[in-house]
């Protein structure tokens, strides 16, 4: 059992990197890890000025992967860094992770996982042969209010699952996709970069994701209907996906980088044969309990009537707003609990298994637009 602050380790996630912070700030929050080094930019200079600006010790700001994974292994094992965030754009997980996961390193990964669901059954099987801790940052599983509607659906709050409803819509692309040069110069639109998919691989995912997670169902089949815009456009921008799953419950998934003025609006609506849940990112300290001829109630974090996941997940007293740093910040608590190898909640974090069935969800989704709208199983 690991002993002290676990030593993290960030490939990317450097300068002017919005989800570095998130990262940073995700770890420390625990009081569990301590980063220690790492490939902070592909300019060896930037790393270090970087490194030397949190004040760590520069000779572990390494000029690459390659490197790093040589220097800290001719390190003692208890000097040696445990855990390694991949922070970099999608095209480049797949390898880095093979190779630190190779290296014996425990691994967090911002998704998608790898470019395809080939690379990912791959990963999977090294992950399950090293017997390492991989974790796959689905951030939005962190949330109290998200733990709390998995644990009620569990308990039978809104008895027999019959529809679940699921949206992920943003704008941010408006701005550059109806200009050709400003949208050839957008990385995720580049399938060299971003892979298959841009909006059901980026955000359409995430609301796949949330489903499985909540409600404990599998999706079996999709039939889908995306949308690139412009023939020229080589990767969907928005979509819409219908599901079913294996117990043959029916639902929507939609989501959008196109819909105007919107900023993230990731929302998940579950309904029963005795009730309903509904919980949306933007106002995330609410979960709304729905049944047939009462008023609805508001559930919200912090509170003793909140579920045990929940309230373990909860971190300041109710009536404090937490956020996508929290959120984070319980992904890297439930990591910190298996690599020290103590007991783990089930659900306390996203794994290597959730990167396959999302990356096999992308693939469904693309094929069934491909074959003109037909049923494609998730094998």
């Amino acid at each position: 059992m690991n002993k002290g602050k676990i030593k993290l380790g960030l490939i990317g996630g450097g300068p002017n990197s919005f989800i570095g912070i998130v990262h940073r700030i995700a770890a420390y929050m625990g009081e569990q890890y301590q980063l220690v080094g790492g490939v902070f930019d592909i300019d060896h200079a930037s790393g270090i000025a970087f490194a030397e600006k949190l004040e760590l010790d520069t000779s572990r700001a390494y000029e690459s992967l390659e490197v790093f994974i040589e220097k800290e292994l001719a390190l003692p094992a208890d000097e040696r860094i445990e855990v390694v965030s991949i922070l970099t754009p999608n095209f480049l997980h797949h390898s880095m992770a093979m190779k630190l996961v190779d290296a014996g390193f425990n691994v967090i990964c911002e998704k998608p996982i790898t470019i395809t669901a080939a690379e990912a059954v791959e990963l999977e099987q090294l992950v399950e042969r090293k017997k390492v801790v991989f974790c796959l940052t689905h951030t939005y599983t962190g949330y109290p209010m998200v733990r709390q509607m998995k644990a009620m659906i569990a308990a039978g709050a809104i008895g027999k699952i019959q529809k679940v409803d699921a949206q992920y819509y943003q704008g941010w692309i408006n701005p550059f996709i109806h200009d050709k040069d400003k949208r050839a110069q957008v990385w995720r639109l580049d399938p060299k970069k971003s892979g298959q998919s841009c909006c059901f691989g980026d955000i359409g995912v995430h609301a796949f994701n949330l489903i499985e997670y909540t409600t404990g169902l599998e999706v079996e089949k999709v039939l889908a209907d995306i949308d690139t815009l412009y023939p020229d456009n080589p990767l969907d921008v928005d979509g819409t996906a219908l599901i079913r799953t294996k117990d043959g419950v029916k639902g929507v998934i939609c989501a959008s980088q196109i819909a105007t003025g919107e900023e993230n609006n990731i929302s998940i609506m579950v309904y029963g044969d005795k009730g309903g849940l509904k919980w949306e990112q933007e106002n995330p300290t609410y979960l709304t309990y729905m049944q047939e001829g009462k008023p609805a109630q508001i559930f919200k974090p912090g509170n003793p009537y909140n579920a045990e996941f929940a309230q373990e997940s909860t971190k300041i007293a109710p009536g404090h707003p937490e956020g996508l740093f929290d959120a984070m910040g319980n992904i890297y608590k439930g990591t910190a609990l298996a690599i020290r190898g103590e007991k783990v909640r089930e659900g306390a974090f996203p794994g290597v298994k959730d990167g396959v069935r999302g990356m096999k969800f992308i693939e469904a989704v693309l094929e069934s637009n491909k074959q003109g709208q037909a049923w494609i199983e998730i094998k």
